[in-house]
């Protein structure tokens, strides 16, 4: 099934959890053109980057909405780098997306991080290769450090938890994330 959505409609999805103050950042590549979209609580808690993310903060919860309850309440926030759903496209139209909606972001970035020390981490290797750079020049505190994070799906899940904790583990600001 396809679901459309336009970007209003995923900030507003966005806005019912997003914590009162974040705590850490995680910029992903976009919505999927498939509906599995983070922020919809009637998705399904099975889906590759929820569970992933669920699994990071140690949690187990009972629905997607307790899930993402627990996200916001952690502090943790997921943005998308563009909210143009990119997955059907070729991998240089997608970096065309990504960096033609770079401005959108630092700016939705500066709203959600008024400090810009707020730790911030990138995930999807072209997400990583395309943004790191630019965020760090704009001031905000990337995290990765030129670590790639893969997305956890596709066979790379193990990876995904092998990378998020080498870039969260390379922080002395680590317990900021931690409850």
């Amino acid at each position: 099934m396809i679901v459309t959505r336009t970007k209003e409609q995923y900030l507003d999805l966005r806005r019912r959890y997003k914590p009162d103050s974040v705590r850490l950042a995680i910029v992903a590549e976009s919505p999927p053109t498939g509906g599995k979209y983070f922020y919809d609580p009637t998705g399904r808690k099975s889906e590759p980057l929820f569970s992933a993310l669920m699994k990071r903060l140690g949690a187990s919860p009972e629905s997607k909405e307790d899930g993402l309850r627990e996200f916001q309440r952690r502090g943790w926030v997921l943005v998308d780098a563009t909210y143009e759903p990119v997955n059907p496209l070729t991998a240089s139209r997608r970096n065309q997306v990504i960096t033609r909606d770079y401005p959108l972001l630092r700016n939705d970035l500066s709203k959600l991080l008024p400090h810009l020390s707020t730790p911030l981490i990138l995930i999807k290797a072209n997400v990583c290769d395309l943004l790191e750079q630019r965020l760090k020049h704009d001031g905000f505190n990337v995290m990765n450090r030129g670590r790639r994070i893969f997305f956890p799906a596709f066979g790379k899940a193990s990876d995904f938890h092998r990378q998020f904790e080498a870039v969260m583990g390379s922080t002395s600001a680590r317990g900021r994330y931690d409850d």
